[in-house]
């Protein structure tokens, strides 16, 4: 997978990259006010009239109001996600666990959480809960429900729709992306810190032309919620007291997985998933600070048994 995901990424990313990062040769210039001149153009006496360039602003296109994009930023208590109002999907969430906040705590249930739509975000942008109704697919968390033990409202906020995403049930969400979560729990046990960024993906594939194409399903009344392709999650380990790093960038499909494939076959190369998810991640850490962390540790998951078919959180629909 890792292979592939590489291969793939680098047919078409070279060229995106130049295009957002390349410099142009032509020197930089820059015009004041006072040294423009008019410009000849055609149809004015003898051919040429005059045109003063000052009057061409399209900036003022902004008094009807800045189109955008704007991310919908939100801080709770256990995350912080940034909404991508077109998808209807996080474009990440970050988390920051710890060995005591994983810890159970019996006065907070995951059965006292209901997923409910983020009113933060306008109504006409919102992911709605009738969108994954009879959808085919289970409401994903990005950060589970279960990095937030420590206090119900922190577990209750991962119920927000802004921190979901259409995931694929029986092989994936409830079983391989679910003991890759736990995996990333446990890393606790090793490290001070655990800082985890999970998104979605919208990879493109080989067609029987041999092009490469975007392709996703997309759900809702009326459809507006994408299928991701696939989901990514930005694993560091922190130690107290020490600059170093360890660091596991991990792609997989949204898809059947099966329990026995070896975690190190989704590990991709950071700046792999930069180039896919436009994203700039870790670009403050010096290159010798990160540590691979799959050298540093096992990567692998271990398969425990989850409920099949849990019970829906109250008053709402099945999932699927």
């Amino acid at each position: 997978m890792g292979k592939l995901l590489v291969n793939s990424l680098g047919l078409g990313t070279v060229g995106i990259a130049s295009y957002f990062w390349g410099r142009s040769s032509a020197p930089a210039t820059t015009v004041t006010a006072d040294k423009m001149v008019p410009v000849p153009v055609n149809g004015g006496p003898n051919g040429v009239s005059s045109f003063d360039p000052s009057t061409i602003r399209p900036q003022d296109f902004f008094k009807y109001g800045f189109p955008g994009p704007i991310h919908d930023l939100e801080t709770r208590l256990e995350f912080v996600s940034c909404y991508d109002r077109s998808t209807r999907n996080p474009y990440w969430v970050v988390e920051h666990v710890t060995k005591d906040s994983i810890k159970s705590n019996k006065s907070v249930d995951r059965k006292n959480s209901v997923f409910k739509e983020d009113e933060g975000i306008p109504a006409k942008f919102r992911s709605r809960l009738r969108d994954y109704f009879r959808s085919g697919y289970d409401r994903g968390h990005n950060a589970p429900a279960a990095d937030a033990k420590y206090t119900q409202q922190a577990m209750n906020e991962t119920f927000y729709l802004s921190n979901i995403a259409p995931q694929v049930g029986d092989g994936f969400n409830r079983d391989y992306w679910a003991h890759f979560e736990d995996f990333a729990r446990r890393l606790t046990q090793k490290y001070d810190s655990v800082r985890i960024m999970t998104g979605p993906l919208y990879l493109p594939k080989k067609c029987a032309d041999d092009k490469y194409r975007v392709t996703y399903e997309v759900i809702g009344s009326p459809p507006n919620i994408a299928v991701p392709t696939h989901f990514f999650k930005l694993i560091v380990g922190e130690k107290n007291g020490q600059e170093d790093i360890s660091v596991g960038a991990f792609v997989l499909p949204n898809d059947v997985i099966d329990n026995s494939t070896p975690l190190t076959q989704f590990q991709v190369p950071v700046e792999a998933l930069e180039r896919s998810s436009g994203l700039d991640l870790l670009a403050k850490v010096p290159y010798f600070r990160k540590k691979d962390l799959c050298r540093e540790v096992k990567c692998d998951i271990i398969v425990r048994e989850f409920p099949k078919n849990p019970q829906p959180p109250k008053g709402l629909p099945s999932p699927k």
